[in-house]
């Protein structure tokens, strides 16, 4: 068991901790038995209490009971950030049905892949979303959707600038096998008794697909359970803290360490449905948000906001994230505006969110952090997958309670996904990383992502890393481009920073040359307005780089 972390341990959290023989659902009702009336969620200004979260969800897994939707039956769940998301969820779960959470950027191939891998026939959907399914009830590929406008439940005035999405009228079509989100919970139907325990299927979150076609990450309640409780034990988390949720709830982070979290401690997440920096000032302001998991992007996003210094953010006592490394001025910034640290953390599809965290007391700057409760970490050599010691960079592997059953239908790949080691099953997963004498990860890359420079090996997020160190560079992306000589060569393609639209190639490359390893150094600079990025806020930097390598293969 690796143990060197422990020196650095946080004082008020056990090394193991026996997790709730339940359904992930019995939270939600043991969250509206103790606090019946308290603000569950909060949704740009209009609270739902947990009474009432409860008695919807009871009421939808009624309807989807009535509708067909059998134990174990796998169901859509394909909406933005929104009460309904977190109603449907549960109500899925109630069902003792498998939550399927769809990507909301997915359109209708994507489903067709969905449909066909889950044998999922019923959905649930936000409004904006219909086109892209209404037209699979029609093919006969899905029996039912079930769909909401988020309208529906911004029931007070507000005066934040709402997304579209949200603006849509409330004005839903008629159609065949289309069920107005209002008429399923009031149809009258009760659900049966809740059957599902730890060891049934809970969630089948489905990974990013950049090697070939998604594949669903099969989730226990126990799983799912493991990562809700942790993360909540972790931070000390209390029935008081009100969690600002910008991150994509279909993604692991969102749904575990905000929605569910909260739900397990009967806490408040206040919602947003797409990420706009003054309306999330603004909510921080108004609901006292205490605790803020986030993508490093939107961190930078906020503080480039000149008017932000006009808004109390003075009730943060959290703020963390991962996906992506916090560039160190960033995090300075962040500090001297709100006196917090930036806590990093890691966690996967595959691990249903953290298994890393960085100690609350002695957090490292673009540091994964050290193992969490009960989670045995190493790292292995790529070729001989012998383990290695601190400092020698190798693969991430892991074992923990959190670890996926395998890939839904996906017999091989599963067992190329895991190896053994002291006899117990770790997952490899596919990061270069390392560790330091106490205990503490730090991410290298992923294990396609190497660029091969003449022999030398670079890994592009540490090129980034040291690039956000130049107070001209905002936001960064290193990807390789052919080279005659060297193989490959290394290509920066940058977004400048307010005031340094000014900044020229060879000034960036100069300074590069003067801060890092010759080897590392971009050798072409590309400026852009803005990077392409994932609904979770990651930069595409695999989109990025296959455009470039088609422009070498392209006809001349």
């Amino acid at each position: 068991m690796f143990d060197r972390h422990y020196q650095v341990w946080p004082a008020q959290v056990p090394h193991f901790l026996e997790l709730p023989q339940t359904s992930l659902y019995t939270n939600l009702t043991i969250s509206a038995l103790r606090y019946p009336e308290h603000p569950a969620i909060i949704y740009y200004g209009t609270a739902l209490s947990y009474r009432e979260l409860e008695r919807q969800a009871n009421a939808l897994a009624g309807y989807l009971q009535s509708a067909g939707v059998k134990a174990g039956d796998r169901v859509l769940l394909y909406m933005q950030n929104s009460p309904q998301f977190v109603i449907g969820f549960y109500a899925i779960l109630r069902a003792n049905a498998v939550v399927v959470p769809v990507n909301p950027m997915n359109r209708k191939a994507e489903l067709d892949y969905l449909l066909d891998d889950t044998e999922a026939q019923v959905a649930l959907c936000g409004l904006e979303l219909l086109d892209n399914v209404a037209g699979l009830v029609d093919e006969g590929k899905l029996r039912e959707v079930v769909v909401s406008a988020y309208a529906e439940y911004v029931r007070e005035p507000t005066s934040l600038d709402l997304p579209d999405a949200v603006k849509l009228s409330a004005t839903l079509p008629v159609r065949p096998g289309i069920t107005h989100w209002q008429d399923a919970l009031s149809s009258g139907h009760s659900p049966g008794p809740l059957t599902t325990g730890p060891n049934d299927l809970c969630v089948i979150p489905y990974s990013s697909g950049t090697t070939g076609n998604p594949k669903g990450c099969v989730h226990t309640h126990h799983s799912v359970m493991a990562t809700t409780v942790y993360c909540s034990v972790w931070g000390n988390a209390q029935h008081q803290s009100v969690t600002l949720v910008s991150v994509p709830m279909f993604h692991v982070t969102g749904m575990q360490v905000c929605m569910n979290s909260s739900i397990y401690i009967g806490g408040t997440q206040v919602v947003m449905t797409r990420w706009d920096r003054k309306v999330a000032a603004q909510l921080i302001q108004d609901h006292g948000i205490s605790s803020w998991r986030n993508i490093s992007t939107m961190v930078v996003d906020l503080l480039s906001e000149p008017s932000i210094d006009q808004y109390d953010l003075s009730s943060l006592k959290a703020i963390g994230g991962g996906g992506a490394p916090m560039p160190a001025a960033v995090a300075a910034k962040l500090e001297s505006k709100t006196g917090l640290h930036y806590s990093e953390g890691y966690g996967l599809s595959e691990t249903i969110s953290a298994t890393h965290m960085n100690p609350p007391q002695a957090p490292k700057p673009q540091c994964l952090g050290i193992p969490i409760i009960g989670v045995d970490a190493r790292v292995i050599d790529v070729d001989s997958l012998q383990e290695v010691g601190p400092g020698e960079t190798g693969e991430i592997i892991l074992h923990g309670e959190q670890l996926f059953q395998g890939y839904w239908r996906r017999d091989q790949a599963t067992a190329e996904a895991f190896i053994e080691l002291d006899g117990k099953r770790f997952f490899r997963s596919g990061d270069i990383g390392h560790y330091d004498e106490e205990g503490y990860f730090f991410l290298v890359d992923r294990v396609k992502r190497m660029i091969n420079a003449s022999g030398f090996k670079v890994w592009p997020a540490e090129v980034e890393s040291l690039l956000y160190g130049h107070r001209g560079v905002k936001e960064v992306c290193i990807i390789s481009v052919p080279d005659e000589r060297r193989g490959e060569t290394v290509k920066a393609v940058v977004v400048c920073a307010a005031g340094h639209e000014a900044l020229l190639a060879d000034e960036l490359i100069a300074w590069c040359q003067d801060n890092m390893s010759a080897y590392k150094c971009p050798k072409i600079v590309e400026f852009t307005d803005s990077l392409p990025k994932s609904p979770t806020g990651k930069i595409m930097w695999r989109a990025l780089q296959e455009q470039e390598w088609a422009k070498s293969t392209a006809p001349r």
